[in-house]
């Protein structure tokens, strides 16, 4: 019976110690710099159109300054919808940041810091993937954000690759705006076939994979 009583905790104890670190690392999100050692890593944040992304990205930051340290935030300067220099969220939360035409230059400006954040990496040149090694390389925390897929169900820019050489990856949904199920495509309402086109909710909504393939095809039968 004893025996029986020991195994009996022994399990709970390692239930325990198993839910503690996998409700920590997927609450919060972020990993933690444990002692003198500094080490840079990657964190990619990606999903479709009103899925929170910029949120997310704007939430850790939060954090990051909340804790003290040096954060300097980037956004491609085309992105001018809601303002020139703020990183702006679809719910209006906004944080500053600096507007660069170039991946290049985030590397002349981020001087001093502990922790980048970048939005809208999918507008970025390819070189946005060597600015984010360099700089993980020299002991930064960096966080980006972006679009995973074009309005053709097509992988974006160099968001690929930095799934591929970041250390963390959080794909976020939005809701289907015609079933309510999880969306992750960004259906293009307008009639522009151009790859990069800022818009809204006017030009833009979020399908699952059903309603969006019905979308596609609904507009091929208009178009014939």
């Amino acid at each position: 019976m004893l025996f029986s009583y020991s195994i009996h905790l022994l399990f709970l104890y390692q239930l325990f110690l198993f839910l503690e670190n996998f409700i920590g690392k997927n609450m919060f999100l972020e990993r933690t710099r444990k002692g003198e050692h500094k080490t840079g890593w990657i964190e990619v944040i990606a999903g479709s159109m009103f899925s929170g992304k910029t949120e997310e990205l704007i939430r850790r930051l939060r954090r990051a300054e909340f804790a003290k340290q040096k954060v300097e935030i980037f956004k491609p300067s085309i992105d001018v919808r809601y303002s020139e220099e703020d990183v702006v969220s679809h719910n209006a939360n906004a944080i500053r940041s600096t507007p660069v035409s170039s991946s290049s230059n985030i590397l002349l400006l981020a001087t001093d810091v502990d922790v980048v954040g970048i939005d809208e990496a999918q507008f970025f040149d390819n070189g946005i993937v060597d600015v984010c090694t360099t700089l993980a390389n020299n002991g930064i925390r960096v966080i980006v954000a972006g679009l995973d897929m074009d309005f053709l169900g097509r992988p974006f820019g160099p968001m690929p690759a930095l799934f591929a050489i970041a250390e963390e990856v959080t794909k976020v949904h939005a809701i289907c705006t015609h079933c309510g199920e999880l969306a992750q495509y960004s259906y293009r309402k307008s009639q522009n076939k151009g790859v990069v086109l800022l818009g809204e909710k006017d030009i833009y909504e979020p399908l699952c994979r059903k309603c969006y393939n019905e979308a596609i095809e609904n507009d091929k039968n208009n178009q014939e």
